[in-house]
């Protein structure tokens, strides 16, 4: 008697996709335990707040420098290296973090400098992670990998950042700072096993400032590519700027103080991982067009502020913001992997997330400034109408309405599995983004982590 089994896991997670998704799970919980430490770490060594945003802004600037770099580096190299040696940087780097917190007292420029490192290497990985991601499904495989995927770094999001202040807490911010440097060399560890044989070498091309050139040109050969990315410079920079400035005041003086802030941001965490789930099962046909209307959403956090509401409304709208904004994930990344080239994916990734994080550190710096000439109020209303505006500029793009998913046809950004051991071998591996990779504003596409 024969007895055929059920396989235990879906024919796309393969010893690829086991790799990179545990991999980028195990950074993402680091990732974000160390935002903690870090700024405890500033805090601790003598620092104060404005101490704490120098750190945070040497990541960010060395991250916005190096992006369109690294995409281009992740296009001409084999994108493992590029992940590996990120990797190791991002370990270095923070090792040493860890290394002067526990034994001594480290200095402002040291740290600045150790975060902005950290922030290069994340500018090298993130472009190659997320090629790597698209150029390993195949179409039909497409958005249930990318849904399973983000709804894992989602989940890591909001356990690392749970944890990371219990071991803060119960341990010091150093500790936490080595736990996240090996939590970078064990990544780099697992994914110097991944199996690239069904990616074609590079071919041969002109110098870094060639690739970075073509790469704008296939941006700004598609409208419905540079309209998103340039809503999403505007959205990602005043959701971001609400929640970094306006929010803990409104908290403060109408919510309760930091808990119930803490409470209403975890909800958008919640809320990620169940959209997720929602996307696993529903495949909307007009992929940007839906993307595009769930950045609506976003706008009600800022509005919910203004008014302002019950922390149980606040906590409601930003559960919902977090499903939507997953919806606008998913079907984002799936449309990018169906139209763009596989050799550009990286190129096109850089520029994604150049936009979605040129301009925090201004739209962040302006908001103290904005709200004293004109309030805190209307400051947040402002917030919400902005994102409402660039959201609607982007409607009028006729393929952001139209663009449609492909299921079967073969295209330029996959793989094309040729039977079973084919399909089982290939797998998916920083913005959003996330995004919503580390640091990040909650509007912003969850993104793996180096």
């Amino acid at each position: 008697m024969t007895s055929t089994k059920s396989p235990r896991r879906p024919a796309w997670a393969g010893r690829n996709y086991t790799l990179l998704a545990g991999s980028a799970f195990i950074t993402a919980l680091g990732a974000n335990g160390a935002l903690i430490a870090s700024a405890f770490a500033v805090l601790e060594a003598g620092g104060d707040g404005g101490d704490v945003g120098l750190v945070a802004a040497a990541r960010t600037l060395f991250l916005v420098i190096f992006l369109l770099v690294g995409g281009a580096v992740a296009d001409r190299l084999p994108r493992h290296h590029v992940m590996v040696a990120a990797n190791a940087l991002s370990f270095l780097s923070q090792g040493a973090f860890a290394l002067l917190v526990l034994t001594g007292e480290p200095r402002l420029w040291q740290m600045m400098a150790l975060s902005a490192l950290g922030g290069m290497g994340q500018a090298f990985f993130s472009p190659a992670a997320e090629g790597m991601l698209m150029s390993s499904v195949t179409a039909e495989q497409a958005s249930r990998a990318f849904a399973l995927f983000r709804m894992a770094m989602s989940g890591a999001a909001v356990g690392g950042a749970a944890l990371g202040g219990v071991l803060v807490a119960a341990l010091g911010p150093g500790w936490v700072l080595a736990v996240d440097a090996a939590a970078f060399a064990v990544a780099g560890a697992l994914r110097c096993f991944l199996d690239v044989s069904h990616i074609a070498p590079r071919a041969p091309g002109g110098g870094l400032l060639s690739d970075m050139r073509e790469g704008w040109r296939e941006v700004a050969s598609r409208p419905w590519l540079w309209g998103i990315i340039a809503q999403f410079s505007v959205v990602v920079a005043v959701v971001g700027a609400a929640e970094a400035v306006f929010g803990p005041l409104v908290a403060r003086a109408e919510l309760g103080g930091a808990g119930p802030w803490g409470f209403a941001l975890g909800a958008f965490g919640v809320g990620t991982i169940l959209g997720g789930l929602l996307m696993m099962r529903w495949k909307p046909k007009r992929l940007l067009f839906a993307a595009t209307l769930s950045v609506f959403s976003l706008a009600l956090p800022s509005a919910a502020l203004a008014v302002p509401v019950p922390l149980a409304a606040l906590v409601a709208v930003m559960f919902v913001s977090g499903i939507m904004m997953e919806v606008f994930g998913v079907s984002w990344i799936t449309a990018l992997h169906q139209e763009i080239p596989e050799e550009k994916l990286s190129r096109v990734s850089a520029y994604d997330w150049f936009g979605s994080v040129a301009m925090v550190p201004l739209a962040t710096a302006l908001a103290g400034p904005a709200e004293s000439a004109f309030g805190l109020t209307p400051a947040l209303w402002g917030c919400s109408a902005m994102v409402v505006v660039a959201t609607t500029a982007v409607l009028f793009v006729p393929d952001v309405r139209n663009l449609r998913r492909r299921e079967s046809v073969p295209v330029t950004g996959a793989v094309t599995a040729t039977g079973p051991d084919d399909a089982a071998a290939v797998g998916v591996t920083g913005a959003a983004t996330a995004a919503v990779t580390p640091a990040e504003p909650v509007a912003a596409p969850a993104r793996d982590t180096p």
